[in-house]
This record gives structure tokens, C-alpha cells and sequence, in this order.
């Protein structure tokens, strides 16, 4: 429904992310599936309700003007909407849509070529856009306020800068990380959005759809079930539905029920709140073998027989969000509520909700 196609080409973390059932990277897979389900137009698409209504209104704006939309600067997590917003704004506007990424751009020239063979009016999609490199992203600035780019022929004192006037254009950005970017790029965008999270009842909807699209037969409260294991996400819910469809396919009559979406989801071991196996691992190691903390990253992380990385970029943030863990100056603590969803007993100085009396012995 509402997400990203495109995730960084890396190795580690980001490959580690991609390989989970709730990971919020999209592969090969998820890629394909997804270019069916996207909606079209700004009405097709749910939630993030604010981000809609003032899109709306810039994008009505210049066309009411005859001019080409505003730079806009998308930012959130992944899975959240961004690539698919870009397409709407592209298809809104009447434009083309050129889509690229950040680590493809390394030298000026790279970025040169992209923006010189732009159309007027053309949607020009950069997603991961801090990553982009410095040399390309100083080339930007002028190319986004004044539509031109000097191009510099030949090197050092017989140098010579060719300005080179483009075609008025539409970037849209996107980034999961928008403190990364220097306040001069983010400027020059003319209109910044930032994509939250969704509640279930919006995923609700999403899965309905998506179950629509997918001749997918779904009860009400197994969409219900499904969407509280999605971590927030429409990517994941997407995912989760299709694997339960595979479950309803294979061991009953394809319906999918709150039974048999609970039944599928306990296959691919995905529990009530979204964790998976690597969520449960490291709380499991955190309470079990560490006793609630405080324990470093680099120790949890052999406990689990997982990289550093891949315990604080690809866990550690949904287990924070959830409240289930804290990172403290001391090491990582968990929370009561950890305690309470692995169905462990806390010892007794583990006390509130940030477990903080764990530190100093309350």
C-alpha cells in the first residue's frame, strides 16, 4: 500500500533488515508486489492525513499557476509512504518521473548527467538523499534555487566552468534520516514533510485494500490481528498479509480469520506486539543471562551471536519505541514491561517504567 521500493545497497545491517519477515527494507519480492499495490492519486492514499491535506494544497497551487511544483523533502522510516508519495506527486502534476538514490550519486558528474537530460516540469525522485556525495551535493544547491549547473572542463589552473541552464523542475527527497542533511540543502526545499508512524486503524485499512487487490478473502478482526503485529508500518503489513494468505491458502479454505492469521503469524514466529525471533533473543539475553541490565552493546550483542550493528540498528530501535528496552549512559536496561511480555517475573529493584531504579539499586 503506503511504502517505499527502494532500500540502500548495503551490506550488513541493511541486508539483515531486508531478511526479516519485519524488516522495513523492501526486496526483490516486496518490490515487485508493491508496484501492484500502490495507490495512484493522494485520495488512494491512507493515513499520514496531515502530510496529505498540505501536499494537496502546494500541489493544486502550482497547477493552478501553471509552474512546476515546489522542492519537496520527505523524511521517516522506511516503509512509510515516501517512494509512493513521489510517484503521486509525479502523477498529480501531470510529469514524469525520474527515480535515482543517493549512493548512485558519487561525483558531480554523475548528478550533471540526471539533471541535464531532465524534461521541463519532470519529478526528479533522490531517495536516501544524505548519502549523496558532497562534491554532487554542493552541484545541487545552484541546480535546485537558480536551474543551472556549472560544469567544469578540464583540470587544474586550465579549469574552466561551463554554466549549463536546466529546464525547471520538480526534487522530491526523501530520507530516513533528515539530521544528516546541512541546513543549506534543507533550505532549499520549499515544502518538508514528515512521515509518522500508523496506528492500526489505519493499517486496518491498508490490509483491506491490499486484501482486495489480492482476491484475498479477510475477516475484519484478522486484519485487526495482522495490523497490531506491523509494527506501524505498511510495508510489514503487507508482508504479514501475504504470508498469512499463504497459511490460509495452504492449511484451511483461504479465508483469513483472527485464528488464522494468529496460527500463520505463530509459523513465522511473529508474536502479538511485532517481535520476531531477533527481538525476543536479545530481550531473552538482556533479562535471563543479565538479569535486566545495565549490560553494553558489545557483550549483549555475543549473547545473541549477532554483529553490534546489527543488535543496535536493526532491533534495538523497535524495542526502544515499544518501551521494552532503555539505552542508558550505563548500557542497555530493560523495562518492566519486557519483563511482563516475555512472561518473566522482574527482580524487585526493577522499578518504573524507564527501569531506572535498576541503575542505582532503588
Amino acid at each position: 500500500m503506503n511504502w517505499d521500493d527502494t532500500a540502500p545497497p548495503t551490506d550488513g545491517p541493511a541486508d539483515a533488515a531486508a531478511e526479516r519477515l519485519v524488516g522495513a527494507a523492501a526486496d526483490g519480492e516486496d518490490q515487485a508486489v508493491e508496484a501492484a499495490l500502490r495507490p495512484k492519486s493522494l485520495e488512494e492514499f491512507i493515513g499520514q492525513e496531515r502530510v496529505r491535506e498540505q501536499l494537496d494544497l502546494v500541489l493544486k497551487a502550482a497547477l493552478a499557476r501553471g509552474a512546476t511544483a515546489d522542492h519537496v523533502l520527505l523524511s521517516g522510516a522506511p516503509g512509510l509512504g515516501k517512494t509512493t508519495l513521489s510517484m503521486i506527486i509525479a502523477a498529480e502534476m501531470n510529469a514524469p518521473l525520474r527515480i535515482t538514490s543517493g549512493p548512485a550519486i558519487q561525483h558531480a558528474g554523475d548528478l550533471a548527467a540526471i539533471l541535464s537530460s531532465l524534461q521541463e516540469g519532470e519529478v526528479l525522485f533522490l531517495d536516501e538523499i544524505h548519502r549523496m556525495s558532497r562534491p554532487a551535493e554542493e552541484m545541487l544547491y545552484m541546480a535546485m534555487e537558480d536551474f543551472r549547473v556549472d560544469v567544469i572542463v578540464g583540470k587544474g589552473p586550465g579549469a574552466t566552468a561551463i554554466p549549463l541552464e536546466l529546464p525547471p523542475f520538480t526534487l522530491v527527497g526523501a530520507t530516513t534520516r533528515a539530521g544528516l542533511l546541512p541546513p543549506p540543502l534543507r533550505d532549499r526545499f520549499g515544502f518538508t514533510a514528515h512521515m509518522d508512524f500508523y496506528d492500526p486503524a489505519e493499517l486496518e485499512r491498508v490490509i483491506h485494500r491490499s486484501a482486495q487487490l489480492l482476491a484475498v478473502e479477510i475477516e475484519a478482526a484478522g486484519a485487526a490481528e495482522i495490523a497490531g503485529r506491523s509494527r506501524g508500518t505498511p510495508r510489514i503489513a503487507n508482508r504479514l498479509l501475504r504470508r498469512v494468505r499463504d497459511y490460509a491458502q495452504v492449511k484451511v479454505d483461504g479465508r483469513i480469520t483472527p485464528e488464522v492469521a494468529a496460527a500463520a503469524l505463530r509459523v513465522y514466529e511473529v508474536d502479538a506486539r511485532g517481535l520476531d525471533r531477533l527481538d525476543r533473543a536479545v530481550l531473552g539475553a538482556l533479562l535471563k543471562l543479565f538479569g535486566g541490565g545495565p549490560v553494553g552493546l558489545s557483550t549483549l550483542a555475543v549473547a545473541v551471536g549477532e554483529e553490534r550493528e546489527t543488535v543496535e540498528e536493526v532491533a534495538e530501535p523497535f524495542l526502544v519505541r515499544e518501551g521494552l528496552l532503555a539505552r542508558t549512559p550505563r548500557g542497555r536496561v530493560a523495562t518492566p514491561a519486557a519483563w511482563a511480555h516475555l512472561g518473566l517475573v522482574p527482580p524487585q529493584h526493577v522499578t518504573g517504567a524507564s527501569g531506572q531504579g535498576g541503575l542505582f539499586g532503588a
